[in-house]
């Protein structure tokens, strides 16, 4: 194997396989290198495992309204967790087998299962040998974070990487942490019927920012389990487990899910030989519209550079930071970030579209809401809880974000986030179909909220009069 190349690609998850496949369009002379283990983080330990945890939770948690509509029996039901569990991990090696087997395929023979460290802008070492590259992309992913005061009680703390392996769960948990991973995970284990105590050091929940969302998700979840919001929960060992508490409130636990984020997995990585400054946590700044670190030739991209730590957007960084990193070659360098937005697999599901409340807070709009509890389809199911704000321009009815707590928002949030990326109005979003009877309506509700108090124009109809049709448009 030569020992120079055009692109040395470290990390072979989402981001590092999206950079991949652009590079191979460009040379043959690259390098992926990755010690293991492979499969992407969504597959082990993120995305589909959580999901299908969450997936048997919600049906076992649904026996709880049968006697309502007719269905006896449910008191007689049983979750086998270890079985459980079993299922999981089958499901899970079942998709991480599928994406090893992708990353030997794509990479072929100039896949290198060994750790790599840069040794110099353009240089790294693989294993006993030492390789030129021209070009460096970063995509070594994120792990959880336990904060360093925590670690004295390591054998009590289980992380999204470890709860999966477990073969039984405690009888009562404590979950630290209630962002998306807590929040989801905190709510499926409550309903495997595990006593479970979030806390939270934010006031906000599920990565909502908007109070009035916020205050009804909160109200919501807090049904079902213990929330304590707004104070940084402490750990303290006992005779029989461990105890998390805050100044009004203590857990007695068996376990403690620790969900405080991610950290970007860059230790020993040798970033400090590229002779850029570096923040108190050990790393450079990275340009978020290209991964590109400073003027060198490395790239930063996906979970590892710490912005936005999603598989999509990984995606994205992966391509854009390999097709950057070619511009010298006519390769285009400049891309349009696809709209950001982020769902929260709990039940209902939370979701932030676009620009957030948070973003829009001081900015001249109108707000269009809707409240699920009287919404049709969500009544006719039996999950009528919820409400979804959308956030438009004032002066041209233009939409820009959204935040919701509402069932199935990832389909409202997906639509949303269309309309939002064609840089529809209000008015022209009502255009929009809407089939009777779906939860769509309530977004349809939200739209006409915010159109009433839009000021009225030649847009204001939600079905244009066609040139031919006698008939008038429909009002």
């Amino acid at each position: 194997m030569k020992n120079h190349v055009d692109v040395a690609i470290i990390g072979a998850g989402s981001a590092g396989l999206s950079a991949l496949r652009q590079v191979k369009k460009v040379t043959d002379n690259y390098l992926l290198i990755d010690p293991g283990p492979l499969g992407t983080t969504c597959a082990r330990v993120g995305c589909m495992p959580s999901k299908a945890l969450i997936h048997i939770a919600n049906d076992y948690y649904r026996r709880h309204s049968f006697a309502e509509i007719g269905i006896s029996g449910s008191e007689h039901l049983r979750c086998h967790i270890p079985a459980a569990l079993i299922h999981v991990r089958k499901l899970r090696d079942r998709f991480t087998s599928g994406m090893i087997e992708a990353t030997r395929e794509l990479a072929g023979e100039r896949f290198v299962e060994e750790r790599a460290v840069i040794v110099g802008p353009k240089r790294i070492k693989v294993g006993d040998k030492v390789f030129d590259a021209d070009r460096i992309i970063l995509a070594t992913g994120a792990r959880p974070m336990i904060p360093s005061v925590w670690e004295p009680f390591s054998e009590h703390i289980l992380t999204s990487s470890t709860i999966f392996e477990q073969t039984v769960l405690p009888e009562s948990m404590a979950v630290i942490g209630l962002g998306a991973i807590g929040l989801e995970l905190g709510q499926a284990l409550s309903r495997l019927g595990i006593q479970i105590t979030g806390f939270n050091m934010i006031k906000e929940i599920g990565g909502l920012t908007d109070p009035e969302v916020n205050s009804v998700a909160k109200k919501i979840f807090a049904e079902e389990f213990t929330m304590h919001i707004g104070v940084a929960a402490k750990i303290r060992e006992t005779t029989t487990g461990a105890e998390v508490y805050v100044d009004t409130a203590i857990a007695k636990v068996d376990k403690i899910l620790v969900a405080a984020g991610v950290r970007p997995n860059i230790d020993g990585l040798g970033i400090e030989t590229l002779g850029v400054e570096l923040d108190e946590h050990g790393m450079p700044s990275v340009d978020p519209h290209t991964s590109q670190i400073g003027d060198l030739s490395v790239y930063l991209a996906g979970d590892a550079n710490g912005y936005a730590p999603l598989l999509h957007e990984a995606l994205d960084e992966g391509f854009i930071a390999a097709n950057h990193s070619f511009k010298d070659n006519g390769v285009s360098a400049c891309y349009c970030r696809r709209l950001p937005f982020r769902i929260v697999f709990s039940d209902p599901q939370c979701a932030v579209v676009g620009q957030s409340f948070a973003d829009l807070r001081d900015s001249n709009i109108v707000i269009g809401q809707v409240d699920f509890r009287q919404q049709a389809r969500a009544l006719l199911e039996g999950r009528n809880k919820g409400m979804l704000r959308l956030y438009a321009e004032s002066s041209s009815g233009k939409i820009l974000g959204a935040e919701m707590v509402a069932p199935e928002a990832e389909h409202l949030a997906h639509l949303l986030a269309a309309c939002i990326q064609a840089n529809m109005t209000v008015h022209s979003a009502l255009q929009l179909p809407f089939y009777h009877p779906t939860l769509e309506e309530g977004l349809r509700t939200a739209l006409r909220n915010a159109a009433a108090q839009l000021a009225e124009g030649p847009s204001s109809d939600e079905l244009h009069p066609c040139e031919s049709c006698p008939e008038p448009a429909l009002q």
